[in-house]
């Protein structure tokens, strides 16, 4: 019995010393500030108009191939080489979506040999598309290396070949060199 009455005398004098705050005191102490800036409608609508006018500028560096555009996957001149490498050739990974439809087409056919030539078919495509972005990379590499010895060869077959499999006018940034032409 003892015990329990120290423990109310020790907590009555260990403590902070003072009451606790009121919240509305508190809240009513502290620095207003606003998360957004106070605009009008117009300021809005401007700004809005601004943002998108940048955006579209940056988009157009960026499909350009201007450096600063890039994101940090695509910048430097491996990387720019990689993809004028890819562009001014044909590649048989280009052509993989489009045939992939024709082999899907195919494989309704009620013919058990025309599906069956349609899936190797399909299948021979997907490893010449793999050799080719095996020779293409190392043929990459080694002009980089060469050329540019201060830059990472990590990755950059890789992102040869990917850029390879989209179709030529679905690439990002957009080719600059035309098919056929000849790279330094």
């Amino acid at each position: 019995m003892s015990n329990s009455s120290e423990n109310t005398e020790n907590a009555g004098q260990s403590g902070k010393g003072r009451p606790t705050p009121k919240r509305r005191d508190v809240e009513a102490s502290r620095p207003r500030r606003s998360l957004a800036p106070v605009a009008n409608k117009a300021d809005r609508k401007a700004l809005k108009v601004q943002q998108r006018k940048k955006r579209e500028e940056l988009r157009g560096a960026y499909m350009r191939g201007e450096e600063r555009a890039l994101p940090t996957r695509d910048k430097g001149p491996a990387r720019k080489f990689a993809r004028n490498y890819v562009d001014s050739r044909y590649s048989v990974a280009e052509f993989f979506m489009p045939l992939l439809m024709v082999v899907l087409l195919l494989s309704i056919v009620p013919s058990d040999g025309i599906k069956v030539l349609a899936t190797l078919f399909m299948y021979t495509v997907i490893m010449v598309s793999f050799v080719d972005g095996f020779l293409m990379g190392r043929k990459i590499k080694a002009h980089v290396a060469e050329n540019y010895p201060e830059e990472k060869l990590k990755g950059l077959a890789v992102y040869a070949w990917l850029r390879s499999t989209q179709i030529r006018r679905l690439r990002s940034p957009a080719p600059l060199v035309k098919r056929g032409e000849k790279l330094t």
